[in-house]
C-alpha cells in the first residue's frame, strides 16, 4: 500500500510539472504586420498599376463595342435581314470576347497577387517562427481569430524581427 502511495505521489508530481510546462500561446495581428512590410506596399502598388492598365484596355474595347452597337441601332433598319443577322452575331461575339477578357484579366491579377505575395508571406512566417523560438512560444495564433486575448502579443516581437 505504501508503494502505491509513493507511486501515486510521483505520478501527481510529474503531472504537476507537465502542467507547469504548459504550452505557451501568443497572438499576432498578422494582417497588420503584413501590411507594414515595405515589400507588401510595393506589390500592392504594382498590382494596382496592372489592374488599372487592364481596366483601361477593357474600357477602351468596351467603348468601341458600345459605339458599334449604337451605330448598328441607328443604321439597322437600312440593312437587309442577312446583314442584320451577321452584324448581330458579330456584336454578340465581340461582347463574349470582352466578357472572357475581363475574366482572364481577373485571373491574371489573382495569379500575380499570389506569386508576388508568396515570398513576402514566407519571409513573415520565417520571422514569426524565429520570434516564437526566441520567446519560447509553442503556438502563435492570428489575433483576428480570437474572441478573447489574454496572453502575450507577438506582434511587436515579429515587427522587431522584420526590422519594422
Amino acid at each position: 500500500m505504501r508503494k502505491l502511495s509513493v507511486l501515486f505521489a510521483a505520478v501527481t508530481m510529474l503531472m504537476t510539472v507537465g502542467m507547469a510546462k504548459a504550452q505557451k500561446l501568443a497572438a499576432l495581428d498578422y494582417e497588420q504586420v503584413l501590411s507594414l512590410m515595405p515589400e507588401t506596399k510595393k506589390v500592392s502598388t504594382d498590382l494596382e498599376t496592372f489592374s488599372k492598365s487592364k481596366e483601361a484596355e477593357l474600357k477602351k474595347m468596351g467603348d468601341t463595342w458600345q459605339a458599334d452597337v449604337q451605330k448598328y441601332q441607328a443604321e439597322g433598319a437600312k440593312l437587309t435581314e442577312a446583314q442584320r443577322t451577321a452584324k448581330e452575331t458579330e456584336l454578340q461575339k465581340t461582347q463574349q470576347n470582352l466578357q472572357q477578357m475581363a475574366v482572364t484579366a481577373q485571373q491574371d491579377l489573382n495569379k500575380r497577387r499570389e506569386a508576388s505575395l508568396k515570398p513576402i508571406i514566407d519571409k513573415l512566417n520565417a520571422a514569426i517562427a524565429k520570434a516564437a523560438k526566441a520567446n519560447g512560444w509553442d503556438f502563435v495564433i492570428d489575433a483576428s481569430a480570437l474572441i478573447y486575448k489574454g496572453g502575450p502579443d507577438a506582434t511587436a516581437a515579429v515587427k522587431k524581427e522584420l526590422g519594422l
